[in-house]
């Protein structure tokens, strides 16, 4: 299912949208908005719901720590997730079900939800070169809707609250 041509598009649009987005984010809430609707589609859509529907066909991920940099990487894989992968898979599903969500909540939890995103990309880089410039191209623009959110944040709460005219 990850060869199919509708994720392929998904991820390729998710990752422009998510590129774009960051490098307009702190400028406009329109672009911060647009950051989170393409990491959430990204890892609701395109990680949470592949992977479900690939454990749901029966894919074991027996391949795809094959090309990892690291033999321990490939000989881990293999000897727990392989035999486990309902459960590992369906966790990692969860997870980036989790992230996406919290990616579109705005405010703290949209923070909670890139860094989590970010930590994911951190862990994903040693499955190979094909994971690596992935991690490499969206760990920039995730770090700058990062900082924008945070920025939007403290804007907001740095504004003085409106008083009411009391007595006048």
């Amino acid at each position: 299912m990850e060869n199919n041509v509708i994720f392929i598009g998904l991820w390729f649009v998710c990752g422009i949208a998510t590129i774009i987005a960051a490098v307009l984010a702190h400028l406009s809430r329109a672009a911060r908005y647009i950051g989170r609707v393409a990491v959430g589609m990204l890892f609701i859509v395109g990680g949470a719901l592949l992977h479900l529907l690939n454990l749901a066909s029966g894919a074991n991920y027996a391949g795809f720590a094959d090309p990892a940099y690291f033999p321990v990487v490939t000989n881990t894989w293999q000897a727990v997730v392989v035999p486990n992968a309902v459960l590992f898979i369906g966790l990692l599903a969860v997870f980036e079900a989790t992230v996406g969500v919290l990616a579109l909540c705005g405010g703290r939890w949209t923070q909670l939800g890139y860094a989590g995103v970010i930590a994911f990309y951190l862990a994903l880089w040693p499955f190979g070169w094909m994971e690596t410039v992935w991690v490499l191209v969206m760990l920039a623009p995730m770090g700058l809707l990062l900082r924008a959110e945070r920025r939007a944040a403290l804007t907001l709460r740095a504004e003085p609250t409106p008083t009411a005219d009391v007595g006048s």
